[in-house]
């Protein structure tokens, strides 16, 4: 069965190429663009992808007008980041189940993330996404580093889609992060003034990931020295296996946009 792929945008005219290249077969591909003000959309064009552009608000509220509104070819539908790559093994696997999808409504892929072309293995809370789904039974949820909420059975599929989150540099990964760390702060005002219940439990033991992670990012909230404890959390239990600096730079970084 075959899939569309939703690329989201904004001035990725250094990273979009090699997105486009690793997804190349595909017939349906939609750069779902932020009115770029570089060659964003002019490269799109070339790989002979449509492009479709809105004003960006917010992470959730833009990606769920993205699935509600835009008009796939296919049922099925893959969403990778322009810093993203998918591999081959990955896009086998993405062919293979939708063909073979039964009940499933969407799937998990592994990620990897890379820092100077060596991939951190330590440095994620989890490195399972959903990105393979049927786009009427998905939705997202908070303002910044949305929780992918699907409608129906989750299964997990082979292949590592590759993610480059330094290739603008340094000083680009620490000016986005800062940005949301900014949206961290209003989605806390957000769920606060929702009166969103809070379970210590369930941050530790609800078998859903996405809905563990809620639990989690509230519980981080209300901790003392928070930058610390993210620290501690992401070097402790991978100390023995550091694949070298590169590896311990990560829990260095991601303390310091802490909110």
């Amino acid at each position: 069965m075959s899939v569309s792929v939703l690329v989201l945008t904004k001035n990725e005219q250094k990273d979009l190429p090699a997105c486009l290249e690793s997804v190349s077969w595909c017939d349906d591909i939609i750069v779902y663009d932020s009115y770029s003000t570089d060659e964003t959309p002019l490269i799109a064009e070339r790989f002979g992808a449509r492009v479709v552009k809105r004003v960006f608000d917010n992470w959730s509220a833009h990606q769920n007008w993205g699935l509600r509104n835009l008009q796939f070819k296919h049922s099925w539908v893959f969403y990778i980041d322009a810093d993203e790559r998918m591999t081959p093994e990955l896009a086998a696997s993405v062919k293979s189940a939708t063909g073979e999808a039964g009940d499933h409504v969407a799937f998990r892929v592994q990620r990897r993330d890379f820092f100077l072309d060596t991939w951190l293995k330590h440095v994620q809370t989890s490195p399972f996404y959903l990105r393979l789904f049927r786009p009427e039974k998905m939705r997202y949820e908070r303002l910044v580093n949305p929780v992918s909420v699907a409608d129906g059975p989750v299964g997990s599929i082979a292949g590592y889609l590759d993610h480059f989150p330094f290739s603008k540099g340094v000083g680009h990964w620490f000016e986005r992060h800062n940005s949301y760390s900014t949206l961290e702060a209003r989605q806390i005002s957000q769920n606060r003034r929702d009166h969103l219940a809070f379970s210590l439990r369930k941050a530790f033991t609800a078998a859903d990931f996405h809905e563990r992670r809620f639990h989690q990012k509230e519980l981080f909230y209300r901790i003392p020295f928070r930058p610390l404890v993210k620290f501690v959390f992401y070097i402790s239990p991978n100390a023995a296996s550091w694949t070298g600096a590169r590896d311990f730079n990560m829990p260095c970084f991601r303390p310091s946009m802490s909110t």
